[in-house]
């Protein structure tokens, strides 16, 4: 299990998105799926019996989709690097993603590479595609691109996140010069960062978009002990009126779920009791209380 998954949200089509990813990336796989009960049925709006969650894994990157209901729409604030080393393995993904989708980059070539392209697909989930200039096994990397009143801020908050987790450290980083406005010499043309080992990228940009961060896209943090809750949340969490049921945003607007692994455990107990009254109960919590819900599921 890694350390840190992307949750991607969608409104009762999870499942299909998923066979699709799987269908076109290669090394690719559906994990467990869980499946909404009546009390999370409910509070989305969904039918009981409905994928809740299925865990995926594209190219080594673990994934979670989320059936959650209509209340959130992906946008491009939050992409995913596709490091190919062919150009063949470009173009495919691309025709293939491009299906029902939209161009937000051509495909072509580029200054900082012989091929790229950066598109939404079907979904509206974004991907930028990339022909990389060095011989490694390709990856998936989830790149945040800081817009609006968070423009600007892109270096302050891979330094804010290294801070938090560990096995963490800054790569390459490539500043805007003086000639590329609307952006600001001096701020974050590209950067890539790891926390916990897990690669991510990030981006300033100052044109006017119409997007920004939202729940669509989360980063979900399994922790094996309360201490760990505590200190991601404690460190994290910036926006009270967003936290709920483990969700929280940070000073960015960046949406995070710190999630006790026992959490998960429970909540997928052959005993479809226990893991109701624990669901019934987290579903009334902002950061979870583990303790709390092992007293409810050994009732």
């Amino acid at each position: 299990m890694q350390k840190i998954n992307p949750c991607l949200w969608y409104n009762n089509n999870a499942e299909e998105a998923v066979n699709f990813y799987i269908s076109i990336f290669n090394n690719s796989k559906v994990g467990r799926i869980a499946r909404h009960n009546q009390a999370t049925a409910e509070a989305s709006g969904l039918s009981e019996g409905s994928a809740l969650t299925v865990e995926f894994e594209l190219n080594g990157q673990e994934f979670l989709a989320l059936n959650g209901g209509p209340h959130f729409k992906f946008t491009p604030a939050i992409s995913f690097i596709v490091n190919c080393l062919a150009k063949d393995e470009v173009d495919e993904l691309w025709s293939k993603l491009l299906d029902d989708g939209e161009v937000l980059m051509p495909l072509d070539k580029y200054p900082f590479s012989e091929r790229y392209g950066w598109v939404k697909d079907k979904y509206g989930v974004s991907w930028q595609l990339i022909l990389a200039d060095y011989k490694e096994e390709r990856t998936i990397v989830p790149s945040l691109m800081f817009v609006g009143d968070h423009c600007g801020k892109a270096e302050d908050a891979i330094h804010f996140y290294l801070s938090i987790f560990q096995d963490s450290k800054v790569g390459d980083i490539f500043r805007y010069g003086a000639d590329q406005k609307p952006d600001k010499e001096g701020t974050i043309m590209f950067a890539d960062f790891t926390l916990e080992g897990h690669h991510f990228a990030a981006m300033d940009s100052a044109h006017d978009h119409k997007f920004t961060f939202n729940e669509a896209i989360s980063f979900m943090i399994n922790c094996e002990t309360k201490e760990e809750v505590d200190h991601y949340w404690g460190k994290l969490s910036a926006i009270p009126e967003a936290e709920q049921c483990g969700w929280l945003k940070d000073k960015y607007g960046l949406s995070w779920q710190v999630v006790p692994t026992a959490l998960t455990e429970m909540l997928q107990a052959p005993d479809k009791e226990k893991s109701g009254r624990v669901m019934q109960e987290m579903l009334q919590m902002k950061k979870i209380d583990i303790e709390k819900l092992r007293e409810v599921f050994n009732q």
